[in-house]
């Protein structure tokens, strides 16, 4: 049995810089055919110089592979509208991290100030500049997502014309309240429709699995599931995979990512064909990200075969989600 995708998009993806880079970009550069780049890097991407030179970098690293990397800048307080004008040529957005909440998220917004940030958002508005965001306080970490569903509401009422994406969403407050407000979109990841924090912590911990935000309950991935296998038009997919080499997985301070890359569209394969939707893949993979970004992607058909196959221990030194076992549908080469 097969499957063809056409032109699938990642529409949150981390690909870190230099050897990691290097080794893991071609995962994604084969599978999809583009894919909303994260600029939180160290330091972050905050200007159109820095933006350029990582998109060379991102490009060499992919080699021959048909893939756009769909790049985005990292919110700062400080941007002007003339900024923001000479920006949009190069950019396919700009995402918003609260400060310290994620990896690499120093730097971020330390209170979003609706009436102070107004400016920025109304020349995005203006613009059609969407804003990405990172959902989450610094409240107790299973209550982060929902605490910050006030400030999506009050971000859909001010600024209508601004194109919100909830970023990553794993509660079914998030499911609801995207559904109240025209201008609110949100990616869903593979690993939230998959995993619960029983998966995480409810045995031994399982530091692959550790990601941020943290799974949920299993009502929540419910919520997610119904969203997602219905290809609802409010949503799309985002891998949020998030390398990190096996030293700072398995430590003490284990840090927040999973690694999904190599196994995303086969698994997503698996998950929709056992519950008879697979034909809304094409939907969730990609038709919807061209509609909320207004993409034209490059053509690009990936052919997934219904057939078994072992995924590897570890990716140059970064541990998959799902490693060394055995998964249903697999890309064909």
């Amino acid at each position: 049995m097969q499957f063809v995708l056409n032109s699938p998009l990642d529409m949150h993806l981390h690909l870190r810089d230099g050897e990691m880079l290097k080794n893991i970009a071609k995962f994604s550069a084969k599978e999809f055919a583009g894919s909303l780049i994260m600029p939180n890097l160290v330091p972050p991407v905050t200007n159109i110089n820095s933006l350029l030179s990582y998109k060379k970098r991102i490009l060499e690293a992919v080699g021959d592979e048909k893939f756009t990397p769909y790049m985005s800048l990292f919110f700062k307080s400080n941007y002007t509208a003339d900024f923001l004008e000479n920006a949009k040529s190069h950019i396919t957005a700009i995402k918003l991290y609260p400060n310290g909440v994620t990896t690499n998220s120093e730097g971020g917004v330390e209170q979003i100030d609706i009436k102070k940030l107004s400016p920025i958002f109304e020349a995005m508005s203006e613009l059609d500049i969407p804003l990405c965001v990172h959902g989450e306080t610094n409240g107790f970490v299973m209550d982060r997502e929902k605490e910050f569903c006030a400030v999506y509401k009050q971000l859909a009422v001010a600024f209508p014309k601004l194109t919100i994406i909830m970023e990553h969403i794993t509660t079914r407050e998030s499911a609801e309240i995207l559904k109240r407000y025209e201008n609110l979109y949100a990616t869903i990841t593979l690993h939230h429709l998959l995993i619960t924090l029983d998966d995480v912590a409810g045995g031994l911990l399982n530091p692959h699995l550790f990601c941020k935000p943290i799974a949920k309950r299993h009502e929540d991935k419910e919520a997610l599931l119904e969203l997602a296998l219905n290809a609802d038009k409010k949503v799309m997919f985002g891998s949020d995979s998030a390398p990190h080499p096996v030293s700072k997985k398995e430590c003490c301070g284990c840090a927040a990512g999973i690694f999904s890359a190599p196994i995303a569209l086969s698994v997503l394969a698996e998950l929709f064909d056992k519950h008879n939707k697979l034909t809304n893949l094409q939907t969730f993979v990609s038709n919807n990200a061209r509609d909320i970004y207004k993409l034209i992607p490059i053509e690009k058909k990936i052919i997934l075969e219904k057939k078994e196959w072992k995924v590897p221990e570890n990716f140059y030194g970064v541990v998959p989600m799902f490693a060394g076992q055995s998964l249903k549908w697999r890309v064909k080469s």
